[in-house]
C-alpha cells in the first residue's frame, strides 16, 4: 500500500514539472513578429521619416508622423499635450448643437484644476476658458491650443527627432525584436526555477 502511494507521488510529480516545463518552452516559439503594432518601422520608409524633419506642420499633417510622434509623447509621459490638441481640431468640426457638451468634456478631461491629463497653460488662460465654456463657440479653445502647439514645437519636436525611437526610423533599426526576446528568455528562466521550486516542495 506505501509503496503504491509513493508511486502516484512520484506520477503526480512528474507531470506537474513537465507541464510548468513545457509551458516555459512556449515563450521560445513566440514570433516577435507577430506581437509588433500595426505602425511600425518595417512599413515606414526612411526617405518617408525624414520628411518629417522638414518640419512639425509636416510631421503633424502625416499619419505615421502623427502617431510615432504620439508614441515619443507617451514615453516622455506627456502625451496630454497631443491629444489636447487633436481634440480641439475635432472639436471646432463639431456644429453648434454638440458645441456645449464637447466644449464642457474637453475642459474637464484637459483644462480644468486637477484634471485626469491637465495641460501646462497659464491660469488666466484657463479662467478665460473656464468662462467661455458656459457659451462656447468653435474658437473658445484656440488660445490655449496655441499655447500647446508652441510647446510641442518647441520642445517636444526638437527632442523628438533625437530620440531611438525617430533615429531607430531613419537608420532601418527597428527596436522592438531584441527587446521581445530578451524578455521570453526571461520568462523561461523564471518558469523553470518556479518548476524546480515546485519539485522541490513535492518531495
Amino acid at each position: 500500500m506505501l509503496l503504491h502511494l509513493w508511486e502516484v507521488k512520484e506520477r503526480e510529480k512528474k507531470n506537474r514539472l513537465s507541464l510548468l516545463l513545457s509551458k516555459s518552452g512556449s515563450h521560445e516559439n513566440v514570433n516577435p513578429q507577430s506581437m509588433k503594432s500595426p505602425t511600425t518601422a518595417s512599413i515606414i520608409s526612411p526617405e518617408e521619416a525624414l520628411k518629417w524633419s522638414d518640419s512639425f506642420e509636416k510631421l503633424l499633417a502625416n499619419k505615421d508622423g502623427l502617431d510615432t510622434f504620439t508614441t515619443f509623447l507617451k514615453s516622455q509621459f506627456s502625451e496630454e499635450n497631443i491629444e489636447f490638441w487633436l481634440a480641439c481640431e475635432d472639436f471646432k468640426k463639431n456644429k453648434s448643437t454638440k458645441l456645449a457638451s464637447k466644449a464642457k468634456k474637453i475642459y474637464s478631461v484637459y483644462i480644468e484644476t486637477e484634471a485626469p491629463k491637465e495641460v501646462n497653460i497659464d491660469f488666466s488662460t484657463s479662467q478665460i476658458i473656464k468662462q467661455n465654456v458656459q457659451n462656447p463657440t468653435q474658437s473658445c479653445f484656440d488660445t490655449a491650443q496655441s499655447i500647446i502647439y508652441s510647446l510641442m514645437k518647441k520642445d517636444c519636436y526638437p527632442r523628438f527627432l533625437k530620440s531611438d525611437i525617430y533615429l531607430n526610423l531613419i537608420q532601418k533599426k527597428p527596436p522592438s525584436n531584441n527587446m521581445i526576446r530578451r524578455r521570453s528568455r526571461s520568462c523561461v528562466f523564471n518558469d523553470r526555477i518556479e518548476a524546480e521550486t515546485d519539485f522541490g516542495i513535492w518531495l
